[in-house]
């Protein structure tokens, strides 16, 4: 796949841009989706999952990838599921920190955490991919995102939904956006959006992140949850399709 050039104007808040590699020890923060990211979803919220699974197979498959080269060379011998279960828990641990990442209150520091979130689970999908030898950067992770966070049911839905992020993307590079809707609808349909990408309830988290104390406590819980399932999925779904590494002989 090839980068597209930026779209749109500022983006809805600042986030930090993703590293180029995983550390081999734990991560200390979640990382969010990239401002054009965050643009692009602006613009077309009807499309965010998909211009998000578009962009981490882009942006985090050669970080999978070079994770797990490295895993396998610091580990000889290590098994498919031990290298799943080590991102599984690495993720599921960043997760638990999204809840309250943007610091801030009311409907956009919502729409950010369940950005964040969502981000923060296609990057794991990705990373269990690796561990069990599937190409994390090969175009069909953005349709198995889709389909194992629920966007979509099938694969042939998510693909035809890609496709016309992906138009979408190409001309709004070409001729602009084409105008702005009311931002506080555009919020919420976003929030919406990511939310059942990322396995949350929206309404919860919407209610939850204006009362004070009560999204941290709700993030917490509800965000390690969803990206349990979804790691566990992650795994049935690559241990299938991928050439695991056999496990050591102990004589």
């Amino acid at each position: 796949m090839t980068d597209s050039p930026p779209v749109g104007g500022q983006p809805a808040a600042p986030t930090p841009q993703p590293s180029v590699g995983l550390p081999a020890g734990p991560v200390d923060a979640p990382e969010g989706p990239p401002a054009r990211l965050w643009d692009r979803m602006r613009d077309d919220p009807q499309y965010a999952p998909e211009h998000l699974a578009l962009e981490a197979v882009r942006r985090l498959g050669p970080e999978a990838a070079q994770w797990a080269g490295r895993a396998r060379a610091e580990q000889p011998g290590v098994s498919a599921d031990v290298l799943a279960d080590q991102a599984a828990r690495k993720f599921v641990n960043l997760a638990r920190l999204s809840g309250a990442v943007s610091g801030a209150a009311g409907l956009p520091g919502a729409v950010i955490d369940v950005g964040v979130l969502a981000w923060t689970q296609a990057r794991m999908v990705l990373h269990i991919a690796a561990a069990y030898d599937v190409d994390p950067l090969h175009g069909d992770r953005a349709t198995d995102l889709l389909v194992l966070q629920r966007v979509h049911k099938v694969a042939e839905t998510a693909r035809l939904a890609l496709g016309v992020a992906a138009g979408r993307e190409r001309a709004d590079a070409l001729f602009g956006s084409g105008g702005r809707r009311p931002l506080g609808r555009v919020m919420l349909q976003l929030g919406v959006r990511l939310a059942q990408m990322a396995g949350v309830r929206a309404a919860k988290r919407m209610v939850a992140k204006i009362i004070p104390g009560a999204a941290i406590v709700l993030g917490t819980w509800a965000n390690s949850s969803a990206t349990k399932d979804l790691a566990q999925r992650s795994r049935t779904l690559y241990r299938s399709r991928g050439v695991a590494v056999p496990e050591p002989r102990h004589h």
